[in-house]
């Protein structure tokens, strides 16, 4: 049986179908065990952040992106929970301001990459430009760029130049350290509905929604098209993507947290081993603490 990291990473030369992919798939787990599981996985995930951060060779890149009511915010508070927070950066990247588009659309997002020795949490990231934006390509107008004048200047070379921009950062942040993982939590349609649904009827969630959702919804075809080719695009073995089943919570958290201790094992970290010189100045300080 193939782990769940091999399960649901996308491969460089596959053509992504999102339809291939159920939702609510769970291989087996049952949720009554989710939260011993999810416990322990986070347990050893603990133990490797610490080794990041001593080692402070690599970061970690984690990058969250999904339809509305995927579960991106719960996902990230679950799967993070027993992480020490000073080895760890969240960032929740809502549209850009003026500021960003007097730069590049990269600008805002490398400027958050975490330090070495950190883990960073990119809740939506560079990937809204090939996805929002390829949704609602007026959207491409607000970043002045030189060579676009109006919507119909937006052609496939340009969208083809993003994806090799979006390849290019990504490799580059990989060979100085930055270890990518991304997850693209697929949530089902129906089971957008029947969050949104809640979230109406629950008081203490009515501030999740918004009326801007519903015509979100109305593109749902749209963004599947833009998902696929994005993700399409960009998944290298160096910096991949996961297609996370969503529909059901208690696994969605399994999966992320199982894909980011692998990836954290893969890196082989060790603490750092002091020279001898420093080892002999340790003995000489216990020496002094035991003689008070």
């Amino acid at each position: 049986m193939k782990s769940l990291t091999a399960q649901f990473k996308v491969n460089s030369d596959t053509k992504l179908s999102l339809s291939d992919y159920d939702p609510a798939f769970s291989d087996g787990y049952k949720k009554e065990d989710a939260e011993a599981v999810l416990t322990e996985l986070i347990a050893e995930t603990s133990k490797l952040q610490a080794q990041l951060y001593a080692s402070n060779s690599f970061s970690l890149l984690i990058i969250f992106q999904a339809m509305d009511a995927a579960g991106k915010d719960s996902a990230i508070a679950h799967t993070m929970s027993g992480l020490n927070p000073q080895g760890c950066q969240v960032y929740s990247f809502k549209q850009p301001g003026p500021e960003d588009y007097d730069h590049d659309f990269l600008w805002r997002h490398y400027k958050a990459l975490p330090e070495r020795g950190r883990i960073g949490i990119h809740n939506r990231s560079h990937y809204e430009n090939v996805l929002v934006v390829k949704v609602h390509p007026e959207l491409v107008l607000k970043e002045n760029n030189p060579e676009i004048k109006q919507v119909k200047d937006i052609d496939k070379k340009f969208w083809d130049q993003r994806y090799e921009s979006i390849r290019n950062f990504e490799k580059h942040i990989h060979v100085n350290g930055t270890v990518v993982i991304k997850f693209f939590l697929n949530v089902s349609k129906q089971e957008q509905k029947d969050r949104f649904l809640k979230r109406i009827d629950n008081p203490e969630k009515n501030w999740k929604f918004q009326a801007s959702d519903i015509a979100e919804r109305e593109h749902w075809d749209e963004y599947m098209v833009a998902y696929e080719k994005a993700i399409g695009e960009t998944s290298t073995d160096e910096s991949p993507w996961y297609v996370i089943p969503a529909d059901k919570k208690w696994f969605t958290r399994i999966a992320i947290s199982t894909i980011i201790r692998d990836t954290l094992k893969g890196l082989k970290l060790e603490f750092p081993v002091l020279p001898k010189e420093e080892m002999d100045k340790l003995q000489e300080a216990k020496q002094l603490l035991e003689k008070e």
